[in-house]
């Protein structure tokens, strides 16, 4: 019962980083079809800048509930997708780092470099979340010890599928960060980031469609749907959220425009998990080489413990980021700038 809860709150806690930090790649990935001036790229920064760091902490969380819940999985999961998660660590730093050091200089040059680490740092982050999940989705080649079959390695996961996740949530995130810039900003800006949230909302729709009819033959995710089809509401859920996202942008309801996003970000990322469980990493050798939310899970004595912790903790980190977006959630304009040198 235990390693079932703790399989539910990782699927969960990546749902929510996928919701929040979404946007925050998204936006930073479109930074230069989005911003043209100076002016309107610290609007960009000024739009995600309060959020961000906030946003990484459900990462984090989801990160360590997979090393102290199930460390048998982190252990495999950090062997076996060394490089590619060495990677997404890289562009993670970049992009944080961005933040802080773009304004320390006053200098053209010095601004585009960071600009550039920012781009990267941004859309590095989604593609590779979206390979490595539609690849977990997907399966791999496991043995009994917990090793990747040879001659499969980081290229191997660039396969048809994988890359079909990849561009599924770059676009998931560019279009959650286009709706969050047109929120949060006003002029020509509010005005670029709105055309683009509807140029890239069929694209979405189209290639999240693709993704769920690929994964009928690419992957085991509908047997749990079809053992219970009342799980069906999951995947109906991120349709509904896609399709209430795009009603609300044709009313100019840009905040209610992102909410429908975030529901599809949610419910997109639910299905996967929910299709996947039990397993954590589902071997395409051998069932038994699989390891599951039962068999590479901590002891009923952790479990608990951590459980302990979450109920009291999570609560906490919500009230917290709660409280930042209604500080600083107002639209971000070119005068308010002036008082505030960050970015």
């Amino acid at each position: 019962m235990l390693a079932t809860i703790w399989f539910v709150l990782w699927g969960v806690l990546w749902a929510v980083y996928f919701m929040l930090d979404g946007f925050d790649l998204g936006l930073g990935a479109l930074l230069p079809f989005l911003a043209k001036t100076d002016e309107e790229k610290r609007v960009v920064y000024h739009a995600m800048g309060p959020f961000w760091d906030g946003n990484q902490v459900w990462l984090i969380t989801a990160g360590g509930v997979t090393f102290a819940a199930f460390p048998k999985t982190y252990a495999t999961l950090f062997s076996t997708l060394y490089t590619p998660l060495m990677l997404l660590l890289f562009a993670l730093i970049l992009r944080g780092i961005s933040f802080e050091f773009r304004d320390k200089e006053d200098s053209r040059a010095w601004r585009a470099t960071w600009d550039g680490c920012m781009i990267l740092g941004s859309f590095l982050p989604g593609l590779l979340f979206g390979v490595a999940f539609a690849n977990l989705f997907q399966g791999l080649p496991l043995d009994q010890h917990g090793l990747l079959a040879e001659g499969f390695g980081f290229f191997s996961l660039l396969n048809p599928f994988g890359l079909l996740g990849g561009v599924l949530f770059v676009l998931f995130f560019t279009a959650h960060g286009s709706l969050w810039l047109a929120y949060r900003s006003e002029g020509i800006l509010h005005e670029r980031a709105a055309a683009m949230a509807r140029r890239l909302w069929p694209v979405l729709f189209v290639v999240a469609a693709l993704f769920l009819a690929a994964s009928w033959p690419a992957t085991r995710l509908y047997d749990n749907y079809l053992a219970h089809p009342i799980l069906f509401i999951i995947p109906l859920v991120a349709v509904i959220g896609l399709i209430c996202s795009r009603a609300a942008m044709a009313r100019g309801a840009w905040w209610t425009a992102w909410v429908g996003s975030a529901l599809a970000i949610v419910g997109a990322t639910l299905f996967g998990v929910v299709g996947l469980f039990p397993n954590l990493m589902r071997s395409t050798l051998a069932p038994g080489h699989s390891l599951t939310a039962f068999n590479s899970s901590s002891s009923p004595l952790t479990l608990t413990i951590m459980l302990g912790v979450a109920l009291v903790m999570v609560p906490v980190v919500i009230a917290y980021q709660a409280w930042a977006y209604v500080k600083f959630g107002g639209v971000v304009r070119l005068a308010d700038l002036l008082h505030d040198k960050a970015y």
